[in-house]
This record gives C-alpha cells, sequence and structure tokens, in this order.
C-alpha cells in the first residue's frame, strides 16, 4: 500500500506505471491535481458551459482510471491530450446527432415550418407549441409505436439495437417507427388546426 510518500516527485510515467501495477487510483489523483486545468480548458473550448465541461472532465478522468490499465503509455500528456479531444468530439457528435435526430422527427411528422421571413417571434412561439404538441403526441401513440419512436429518435437507438431492447423483430420495429410517425403528423396537423380556429 502506497503511503506517506510525495508523490509530486515523481514523473507522470513513473505515476502511470506505478498505478498499472498497484491499480491504487492515488496515482491517478497526483494526475488529476496535475491535469485537471489543462483537461478543463479543453473541455470548454468544445462545449462552452462551465457545467458541461465540468461533467466531461470527471468523467475523462473516470475513463483513466480503466484505461491506463489497458495502455503502456512512453508519454502522458499528450496522449491525455488526445484523449480529451476525442471524449470532447465523441460528446459533441452525441448531442449533434441527438438534435439531427429531434430535428428530423419534426420534419417528418410535418412539425417543422421552413419559412425564413417569419419574424424571430413568431417561429419562437410555433416552436414551442411544436415541442409540447410532439411530446404530448408520443404519449398519444400506441406503446409500441411510442417505445419505438423514443427509442430511434430521442435515444439515438439503431433499428438492431431497438429489436434486442423491446424483443419486436426487425420489420416490426421499421413498421412501428412508420406508423408513428404517420400517427403523430396527423395528431399534431390536427392540433394546429383547433388552435388556428380557436
Amino acid at each position: 500500500m502506497a503511503k506517506a510518500e510525495n508523490y509530486s516527485i515523481l514523473t507522470d510515467e513513473e505515476l502511470v506505471e506505478r498505478y498499472r501495477n498497484s491499480h491504487e487510483t492515488v496515482y491517478i489523483g497526483e494526475l488529476y491535481q496535475r491535469y485537471t486545468h489543462l483537461v478543463f480548458g479543453v473541455c470548454m473550448k468544445y462545449f462552452k458551459d462551465e457545467a458541461t465541461a465540468e461533467d466531461a472532465s470527471m468523467q475523462i478522468f473516470e475513463k483513466l482510471i480503466a484505461e491506463l490499465k489497458k495502455h503502456h503509455i512512453t508519454a502522458f500528456k499528450p496522449w491525455l491530450h488526445t484523449v480529451v479531444k476525442n471524449h470532447c468530439m465523441m460528446l459533441f457528435r452525441k448531442d449533434s446527432t441527438e438534435e439531427k435526430r429531434k430535428n428530423l422527427l419534426k420534419k417528418e411528422t410535418g412539425t417543422v415550418v421552413e419559412n425564413p421571413e417569419e419574424n424571430h417571434l413568431q417561429e419562437a412561439e410555433e416552436k414551442e407549441f411544436i415541442l409540447q404538441h410532439l411530446k404530448e403526441g408520443i404519449d398519444e401513440l400506441k406503446e409500441e409505436q411510442r417505445v419505438c419512436i423514443e427509442l430511434f429518435y430521442l435515444k439515438e437507438s439503431s433499428y438492431a439495437e431497438i429489436t434486442v431492447i423491446t424483443g419486436f423483430s426487425l420489420n416490426e420495429v421499421k413498421s412501428y417507427i412508420q406508423n408513428g410517425k404517420r400517427n403523430l403528423k396527423n395528431y399534431i396537423t390536427a392540433k394546429n388546426e383547433r388552435s388556428q380556429k380557436g
């Protein structure tokens, strides 16, 4: 057990090697102290938001606990920088994909109004109306359709993943998503017409 030792005199690579041999997280703790600002700084460049950057930084150091056991690292700092960039890119792509899927759902259900001449207030009101009623519409779907729509568009699951999660066949999953989209479109259209009449 490592005790009463001045870890600050050890090089990064010595800390990594000791961690690989002992699996004692005290060595990761020392690396965290040294590089937390660097990691946070890189995360901030990507996310421009302190809370998100802090969450990403913690995830990265949690990841190190597993990664450093598997890899033989000769230069820790550049390796860490690569890990941080890759992690941020992964989160960034995930967020971007999720946003694209949500937008795709809105487009495919006819709930996106693409008119550049609309003023911002009207646009904001329409977006709020669509988001509110899209959620209501999803809740109104048959259970199978609701589950498949939520998994595909909101949780980013693939068709194959949905078949595993739900036990539905591939054709059933595709059918539920297709029918769910059609029902959502009908629901939103009806709501929109009623609101305009009212």
